[in-house]
């Protein structure tokens, strides 16, 4: 019996390098993973044009996109998160040495709808006192969702011929929020530095507080997929889950890695955010960080009402303690 042939565009992770290698296989489900695309034109391609069957996306768009009725649906599958205070630049002349000093100020943005924007804006406001309607935005990208900014937004695009990094090493910009390195500090260029220069103590502070390690990407499928083979959605979600046990299993080994303090870096997440930080499904804590991020996409204009999780996320469960064997 052939089995049901899907196309999955992810990032390169190690964790699903035992499905992208053929260790773990969905059961029926043939998959063709395709791992070369940047983020931006994979969430772009997919959004916009629904290329691909399934695909990692940025939960921001994937919002965004639901609520204006995007045949798309989401499984807690979740590969990409990353802690992001130490993504806020500034530039060094500008005179900012706290959170509240950004207000007032430029500051730029590859996209408005990036999740880790997204994020950012909505901890600056609830965390520090500063709402994302007191500064001046300045993107560069187009939005993978056009959306209507919210009365009182002030936001404007950056010429073409000009980059967010550049203007904020010239002193045109501010500061610069971004979800990546930037050049300039890669550089080592003495005008630009980041906002929280202990960012990973304030990172850790904040897990501490909260439990909560922002999620950035979600994984998608085109609804028409979901309503024609409706078991899709919980095989999937099974070899993923299948597919980051073994490679945590494997990345344990500090041999495999060419880092002097390898282990001890693993050893220091385990003590202080547990043994899987990574984990997929509806779980209280991704409960809690989503139904924030839900919040901060309706605040800040990205989605026309507050998305429950419902509407979000197809369910994957097989009913109460049915999907494994139980002896007693």
């Amino acid at each position: 019996m052939s089995k049901l042939e899907l196309t999955l565009a992810c990032g390169d992770y190690e964790i699903i390098r035992p499905l992208k290698e053929g260790v773990v296989k969905p059961d029926g489900i043939e998959l063709n993973i395709l791992t070369s695309m940047d983020s931006t034109t994979r969430h772009w391609r997919f959004i916009r044009n629904l290329e691909f069957d399934v695909a990692e996306v940025s939960c921001s768009s994937y919002m965004a996109g639901k609520s204006r009725g995007l045949e798309i649906d989401a499984i807690p599958v979740f590969l990409h998160r990353r802690f992001r205070h130490g993504f806020i630049f500034i530039n060094k002349n500008k005179g900012i040495n706290s959170p509240k000093d950004l207000i007032g100020k430029k500051i730029g943005l590859k996209q408005y709808q990036s999740t880790a924007i997204l994020w950012l804006r909505g901890l600056l406001e609830h965390e520090y006192g500063v709402p994302f309607k007191s500064i001046d935005w300045y993107t560069e990208l187009a939005e993978a969702v056009e959306f209507t900014p919210p009365p009182g937004l002030r936001l404007q695009r950056v010429p073409d011929n000009k980059s967010v990094e550049t203007m904020l090493a010239e002193g045109e910009l501010d500061a610069l929020i971004h979800p990546d390195l930037i050049e300039p500090l890669r550089q080592k260029d003495l005008r630009v530095g980041r906002l929280f220069e202990n960012y990973k103590q304030e990172e850790v502070n904040f897990y501490t507080r909260t439990h909560i390690f922002p999620i950035m990407h979600v994984t998608c499928i085109k609804s028409e997929i979901v309503k024609k083979y409706p078991w899709v959605p919980t095989h999937l979600f099974q070899a993923f889950e299948k597919s980051k046990q073994i490679a945590m299993s494997r990345m344990e080994n500090p041999r495999l890695v060419s880092l002097a303090w390898y282990r001890e870096a693993w050893e220091e997440q385990e003590e202080i955010m547990g043994s899987d930080p990574w984990e997929y499904g509806l779980t209280p804590h991704n409960t809690k960080q989503l139904d924030m991020l839900s919040t901060f996409a309706h605040e800040q204009g990205l989605t026309e009402r507050k998305m429950p999780l419902s509407e979000l996320f197809v369910d994957v469960g097989q009913g109460h303690k049915r999907g494994k064997v139980f002896r007693f």
